[in-house]
């Protein structure tokens, strides 16, 4: 159950994906909105530590999730043979772009030098500061590559409603329940 099978993915990997998911949405919308916040809005300066610390949780989220990927069997795709090279080609662009926003998020955040404070639990040291427009263009790099990651996983979002309303595979629920992937390895023996 906590693991994935062939048939489906277990309950840690599943947890991962809806963590980074909310994630994911949570922070383009957070961000959205800090664009418009002046200097003298009492979230000024809150949103953005939010922001960063959440981005930087994120980061070790994903790092989390791509090792439990590379270590765990991957479950079969549903659909043919095409699909199944579109969707894993969209994942490999999903994690490229997710980890372009968050190194650029990086780059913005040390670009004069100073760590990321997460939460006050701990800091992000700015380990690469001090280059010609550093926060200029990885600022560019960050917004692009985010507008890029959420149409893009609005596209994965999409395809599983595709294959579980239109095909009636079972792609959807095995990525919202772990159970239904274990009672289909357990009826296939």
């Amino acid at each position: 159950m906590w693991r994935n099978t062939r048939s489906g993915w277990g309950i840690v990997s599943i947890i991962l994906h809806w963590l980074s998911a909310i994630a994911i949405v949570g922070l383009f919308i957070l961000g959205w909105w800090m664009t418009e916040l002046d200097y003298y809005d009492p979230w000024y300066n809150q949103a953005p530590w939010i922001h960063r610390s959440v981005g930087v949780l994120l980061l070790l989220l994903t790092v989390l999730r791509l090792v439990w990927r590379f270590i765990q069997p991957t479950p079969h795709d549903e659909g043919g043979r095409l699909e199944a090279l579109a969707a894993h080609a969209g994942h490999i662009a999903l994690y490229v772009l997710l980890l372009t926003v968050m190194v650029s998020g990086y780059l913005i955040s040390t670009a004069k030098g100073s760590g990321i404070d997460v939460f006050g639990w701990f800091e992000v040291p700015a380990l690469l500061h001090g280059l010609p427009n550093q926060a200029s263009i990885a600022g560019s790099v960050h917004w692009y590559s985010a507008l890029a990651l959420v149409v893009l996983a609005a596209g994965h979002a999409l395809a599983a409603f595709k294959h579980h309303f239109i095909d009636h595979h079972n792609t959807l629920v095995r990525m919202l329940t772990p159970r239904y992937s274990r009672q289909v390895d357990d009826t296939s023996h």
